[in-house]
C-alpha cells in the first residue's frame, strides 16, 4: 500500500487517536476537528487508502507554528500532545484520498492543492523511513514492523 510522509502535528492531526470510537470520530470529521486536508503544492490522481507516515524530521518552530495555527484558524480545543510525545519515522494510521482540489473552505485548506482524507484512524506505530511524493509500504502487519515476513 501507498504512504505520503506528513511532518507532526499534522500527521497527528489527520488521525487523532485522542478520539476513539467510530461516531465520536465521525462527528470531529464532520465539524473539522479532524484534519479533512493535506496541503501540497503538487496534484495528485491517486485515489483510496494510503498510510500515514510522520516523517521523522520536526523543529520546535515548525511544532510552534503547527500549535500556533490550530488555536488561531481552527479555533479548537485541541489539545495537541507535547513535541517530545509525539511518534515520528514511522507509520502512524491511515486515511482514504478521495479527491484533490485547487479550493477548499476548509480552514485546513492552505496550499496549493488539497487531498482531501475521509476515515481516517490511527495504527499502531511501525517504524518506517519515509520518501518524498507516495511510496510503497512492503510487508506491513497489523501487530509487526515494517519488513516482518507473515
Amino acid at each position: 500500500m501507498k504512504a505520503l510522509s506528513i511532518r507532526q502535528p499534522w500527521a497527528w492531526l489527520i488521525i487523532r487517536p485522542d478520539i476513539i470510537g467510530d461516531e465520536a470520530r465521525a462527528l470531529a470529521a464532520q465539524t473539522g476537528l479532524l484534519k479533512g486536508i493535506e496541503n501540497r503544492d503538487w496534484r495528485t490522481a491517486l485515489r483510496g487508502r494510503i498510510y500515514i507516515h510522520a516523517s521523522k524530521g520536526l523543529t520546535r518552530a515548525e511544532y510552534d507554528q503547527a500549535v500556533e495555527y490550530v488555536r488561531t484558524v481552527v479555533h479548537a480545543s485541541v489539545e495537541i500532545p507535547p513535541l517530545a510525545e509525539l511518534e515520528r519515522g514511522g507509520i502512524i494510521g491511515e486515511a482514504e484520498i478521495t479527491d484533490c482540489v485547487n479550493d477548499s473552505c476548509s480552514w485546513w485548506f492552505n496550499g496549493e492543492f488539497g487531498f482531501v482524507l475521509a476515515n481516517a484512524k490511527p495504527l499502531p506505530f511501525r517504524p518506517c523511513r519515509g520518501m518524498l511524493k507516495f511510496f510503497e509500504v512492503p510487508n506491513v502487519r497489523m501487530s509487526g514492523v515494517i519488513g516482518d515476513k507473515p
